[in-house]
C-alpha cells in the first residue's frame, strides 16, 4: 500500500482535509405533526354547514354559530400544534402565552353542544357533546405546554434578546421562502431550504448557549436582512425573464452565505467547547487540592 502524506487544516505542504459531504435535502426538516387530522378539523364542520339551510330560522342559526366555532377552535388548534413543535425543536423554550390547543378544546365543545343543542329539548345531549368534544380533542392533540423548558438557571433577560433576535430571523427567512416559490423553480426553493436549514442550526446554538448572541447577531441580523432582500429582488427578476445568469450569481450568493454561517458555527461550537474544557479542568484541580481525586 503506498504510502499517503498526512494532510490537515494545520499541516505545511499537506493534502487539504476532504470537505464535509453536504447534508441531505431533507436536513433539518420535520414533517408537519397531525397534519391529517388538522385537516379534518376544518373539514368536518362543512357537514353542519350544508345540513344548516334545511333548518329553520332558530335551527340555521344555530348551526351556523357551532360551525363558525368549529372552524375558529380548528384555526387555534393548528397554530398551538405549530406553537408545540416550535417548542420542542428547542432545549431551551418559553412556554406558549397563549394556550391555543387547549382554547381549540373548549371552543370544539361549544361548538358540539351549539350544533346539538335544540330549542325546547333537554341539555343533556348537548352537555354530553361539550364534554366528549372537549375531551376527544385533548386526547388527540394534546394540551399545549405549560411550563417553561431548560431556562431555569438562566438569565431571563439574555434568552428573552435570543428569543427577539430568533423571532427576526424567522421572518427573514420566512420572507426568503416565499418569494423564491414566485419563482415556480423547484431547484431553487430546495436551495434556498438548504441555507435555511444552515441558518437555523445557528440559531439552534445560540438558543443553547445565549452567550453566543454577541457573536452571532450579525448574522442573524445584518446578513440575513441582506438575503432576503437579494431574494426578493432576485425572484421579481427572475420570474420576469428568466435570466440564467442572474441564477447562477444567486446560487453562488447562498454558497457563499451558507459557508460563512457553517464556519460561524463551526467556531460558536468550538468556543463552548473550549469552555467547558476550562470548566472541566478548574474542578479537577479544585478537586485535587482538596484531595478528593488525584491530580
Amino acid at each position: 500500500m503506498a504510502a499517503r502524506r498526512y494532510g490537515a487544516r494545520y499541516s505545511p505542504k499537506g493534502e487539504p482535509a476532504p470537505e464535509a459531504p453536504a447534508a441531505p435535502p431533507w436536513h433539518g426538516r420535520r414533517p408537519r405533526p397531525m397534519g391529517a387530522r388538522l385537516n379534518m378539523l376544518f373539514v368536518a364542520p362543512l357537514a353542519i354547514l350544508v345540513s344548516a339551510f334545511f333548518q329553520p330560522p332558530m335551527g340555521l342559526a344555530l348551526d351556523l354559530a357551532a360551525f363558525g366555532l368549529l372552524e375558529l377552535a380548528a384555526w387555534l388548534t393548528r397554530e398551538g400544534v405549530k406553537a408545540h413543535a416550535a417548542y420542542d425543536a428547542r432545549r431551551i423554550a418559553r412556554r406558549p402565552a397563549f394556550p391555543r390547543k387547549i382554547a381549540g378544546a373548549v371552543l370544539t365543545g361549544a361548538g358540539l353542544s351549539l350544533a346539538g343543542f335544540s330549542p325546547g329539548a333537554s341539555l343533556a345531549a348537548p352537555a354530553i357533546y361539550a364534554v366528549l368534544g372537549v375531551a376527544l380533542h385533548l386526547l388527540a392533540f394534546g394540551p399545549d405546554p405549560l411550563r417553561d423548558k431548560g431556562a431555569g438557571d438562566i438569565d431571563l433577560f439574555q434568552t428573552d434578546r435570543v428569543a427577539r433576535a430568533v423571532q427576526e430571523a424567522e421572518k427573514h427567512l420566512a420572507a426568503m421562502a416565499e418569494a423564491i416559490r414566485r419563482t415556480g423553480d423547484r431547484a431553487l426553493e430546495a436551495r434556498v431550504e438548504r441555507f435555511q436549514a444552515t441558518a437555523r442550526h445557528m440559531m439552534r446554538t445560540v438558543e443553547d448557549d445565549p452567550r453566543d448572541l454577541t457573536a452571532a447577531r450579525r448574522y442573524l441580523g445584518v446578513y440575513l436582512l441582506g438575503a432576503r432582500d437579494a431574494t426578493l429582488k432576485f425572484a421579481d427578476l427572475y420570474a420576469r425573464n428568466r435570466d440564467a445568469q442572474a441564477r447562477a450569481d444567486f446560487i453562488a450568493l447562498l454558497d457563499d452565505l451558507e459557508r460563512n454561517f457553517a464556519a460561524r458555527t463551526a467556531t460558536l461550537l468550538e468556543d463552548d467547547r473550549a469552555d467547558l474544557d476550562i470548566e472541566i479542568e478548574v474542578l479537577r484541580d479544585r478537586l485535587a487540592r482538596e484531595g478528593v481525586v488525584r491530580g
